[in-house]
């Protein structure tokens, strides 16, 4: 009698062909549990599915049923709608940050922009940070991590463990984030900067 093989996962997904939004959907849940440092085997048992049912999901080979949302989000910490709300012309994609879809980061100085350039899977928070002419962060501030970055218009006076640089278009920096540092623009024209922190971004705006 020939034994039947059960593939894994399959009440878990549903038969129809994956649409691109089956795609962009399993991006976003991927995206969500990188982020949250979370394993394939972590997340499939508290949503109460299968590994290889989530693995195919993230894959957007297969569509995710309805009934699985809710205890799917639930095991990633966000709510449903987080998950369903985000497309393709919203800019989401798990290694993609389009220029025209950057978020931005809140920040308490004043002529202080800072926008978001690494996407949620990055170990890497990559921003593009505008500093107004007279503007800066004011008093120094750390946190965990290390950062580096390259200075793409105008010039900026960058303190690091007191020691002040001035740096122009075209200088780079790196250090160690532990370390107290503040920046100010001292030009006549807006400073734009390419920085990367080790650490995320909540972890980096309150300090600017």
């Amino acid at each position: 009698m020939a034994r039947t093989k059960v593939k894994e996962g399959r009440a878990d997904v549903s038969d129809q062909v994956p649409s691109d939004a089956d795609i962009r959907l399993g991006r976003r849940i991927r995206a969500a549990r990188l982020e949250r440092k979370l394993g394939l085997t972590d997340v499939a048992q508290r949503a109460g599915i299968s590994v290889g049912a989530l693995s195919q999901i993230e894959r957007g080979i297969s569509s995710l049923r309805v009934r699985v949302l809710w205890p799917l989000a639930a095991a990633l910490g966000v709510e449903p709608h987080t998950l369903l709300a985000e497309s393709q012309e919203d800019g989401g994609d798990l290694y993609v940050v389009r220029a025209t879809h950057r978020k931005e980061i809140p920040v308490r100085s004043e002529g202080i922009q800072k926008e978001l350039l690494s996407p949620p899977s990055s170990v890497l928070t990559g921003l593009l940070v505008s500093v107004e002419p007279s503007s800066g962060t004011g008093a120094s501030y750390s946190h965990a991590g290390y950062e580096f970055g390259i200075i793409r218009k105008g010039q900026v006076e960058l303190t690091i463990d007191s020691i002040v640089y001035l740096l122009k278009t075209g200088d780079s920096f790196a250090f160690k984030s532990t370390l107290e540092h503040s920046f100010r623009n001292r030009g006549k024209e807006r400073c734009e900067i390419i920085w990367v922190n080790t650490a995320k971004p909540n972890e980096i705006s309150n300090g600017a």
